[in-house]
């Protein structure tokens, strides 16, 4: 299959990884090839774009049919560059249609969601096509017929083969978008590992929190910490939140919409790290200090030789399981550090408390409601 080129960005090099597309840019390339097939007749190979902030890109086409006199379809394969996107590889197919309805409309086709809970930037009902690419698309449409003297009348369904198999491996179903993917971006251009659609998806996630009535939500770092928390707290789906190392981007978030009860989840090093101060936990941004570990266990009573062993510990793991031996408090303490450290960048009005499992989803350490 052809690969859609990547974004022209003069402060890429070989040695720096490659950016790419999101679906949207993908779907709008797609559609502004459909739909000048239809007001031409002629078929092209390539369609260039402009993008939200201005870039112009072009994109090869995977396939391009004339189906009739008022429908064509086109594809493109969506090239993430080298973010780890699911969607890397699906290949987005828009299909344009002449109608007598004034203005654009948008449907979902195979593989498309559909929002189904209230909160998200689209009513529900609506195609999981977001707002940006539906403008993208709009404008594109927009000038192909004021160059061609057309009314620019049209439906725009966008489909994706696989994307309801795809679906599975992302937030959609927590997010209420039923049915296959979401049609995203903001930029066109993916980042790779900027994670942008992870913390968007948490973002979100708080969004259909609130419009859902839900008055206590859990933040957990894992699957394992997350299905302990939601057995042990009796949470529905709606009110978790796949946080991953992004505790910043959770905190920010509520800040600005606050929800009365938070509940953060994780295991014991991922807790540690931010009883320390860090917001952002993966292991290449933050690094546990076994010496402070070491003092916070003085703190409630761990004598000269379980400190020592704790400073000269090769994981957070056997400092745990080194604690829990000596009946050391150390975990709820940790906890307990991780709650200020939260408590401190929300809402004061906000209900925060902290919880930590074991490898096994046990529940090991929690704070009280603060």
């Amino acid at each position: 299959m052809q690969q859609s080129s990547a974004p022209t960005d003069p402060t890429t090099s070989p040695d720096k990884l490659r950016k790419g597309w999101t679906t949207g840019a993908c779907a709008t390339a797609a559609a502004k090839a459909a739909y000048h097939s239809l007001i031409t007749g002629s078929k092209v190979a390539k369609v260039a774009i402009t993008l939200p902030r201005g870039q112009q890109v072009e994109f090869k086409l995977e396939s391009l049919e004339i189906i009739d006199e008022i429908t064509a379809k086109a594809s493109v394969i969506k090239d993430a560059g080298d973010d780890p996107d699911v969607t890397h590889g699906a290949e987005i197919f828009s299909t344009i249609r002449l109608t007598q309805q004034p203005g654009i409309q948008f449907k979902a086709g195979k593989g498309v969601g559909t929002v189904t809970r209230p909160g998200l930037k689209l009513a529900v009902g609506e195609p999981a096509i977001n707002p940006v690419p539906r403008q993208m698309m709009e404008q594109m449409i927009g000038e192909l017929a004021h160059h061609y003297d057309q009314p620019g009348d049209v439906e725009i369904t966008i489909s994706i083969p696989n994307g309801e198999e795809l679906a599975k491996r992302t937030l959609n179903g927590r997010l209420g978008i039923v049915g296959g993917l979401s049609i995203l971006g903001t930029t066109g251009i993916v980042k790779p590992y900027s994670c942008s659609a992870w913390i968007d998806s948490i973002h979100r996630g708080i969004d259909v929190a609130k419009a859902s009535k839900i008055e206590h939500v859990a933040a957990c770092t894992g699957s394992t910490s997350e299905q302990a928390v939601q057995r042990y707290l009796g949470l529905a789906d709606v009110a978790m939140l796949e946080m991953g190392d992004f505790v910043g981007a959770v905190l920010k978030y509520l800040r600005k919409h606050p929800i009365p009860k938070l509940t953060i989840g994780g295991g014991f090093g991922k807790i540690c790290k931010l009883a320390m101060g860090y917001i952002n936990l993966h292991s290449k941004e933050s690094k546990i200090d076994f010496s402070w570990l070491a003092e916070q266990a003085k703190l409630v009573g761990a004598d000269e030789a379980l400190s020592k062993h704790i400073v000269n510990a090769n994981t957070a793991l056997e400092v745990l399981e080194t604690s829990l031996k000596a009946d050391l408090n150390l975990p709820t303490h940790i906890a307990a550090l991780a709650q200020k450290q939260i408590t401190e960048r929300l809402d004061d009005n906000m209900s925060v408390n902290v919880i930590i499992v074991d490898r096994d989803g046990q529940v090991v350490g929690e704070t009280v409601e603060g």
